[in-house]
């Protein structure tokens, strides 16, 4: 199983970016999806979470209102459109898979993919 996360880029504060993650070896529409996100000298947090067809999603507080989680199960992609971004939401950030869970618990997750650099400039 591969999760590959791509999008990840500099942007401005208050700018956009658009995370992908392409998932392989896995039947993807069984499995709900997670992003999560580790910034410098701090603990990996949750984002957001879909589930498998993409009608229920979860933010955490600090996202609600700019950050949209989606997917595609045709393409086999979760997607993160993060708008309004602010120099906290800088990170290098993870997707993760469940077939169980939507949890905010990264570790519940059953298949975790590497990570996308996201550089937020004031």
């Amino acid at each position: 199983v591969q999760l590959q996360a791509s999008g990840g880029g500099l942007v401005q504060a208050g700018g956009s970016l658009r995370l992908s993650c392409a998932a392989s070896g896995l039947t993807f529409s069984l499995y709900n999806m997670g992003w999560f996100r580790q910034a410098p000298g701090k603990e990996r947090a949750f984002v957001a979470a879909v589930n498998q067809n993409g009608s229920f999603t979860n933010y955490a507080d600090s996202v609600k209102g700019r950050f949209t989680i989606s997917r595609d199960n045709a393409k086999n992609t979760v997607y993160l459109e993060m708008n309004n971004l602010k120099i906290e939401d800088m990170a290098v950030y993870y997707c993760a898979a469940s077939i169980t869970t939507m949890s905010p618990n990264y570790e519940r997750y059953r298949f975790r993919g590497q990570g996308t650099l996201v550089t937020v400039s004031s």
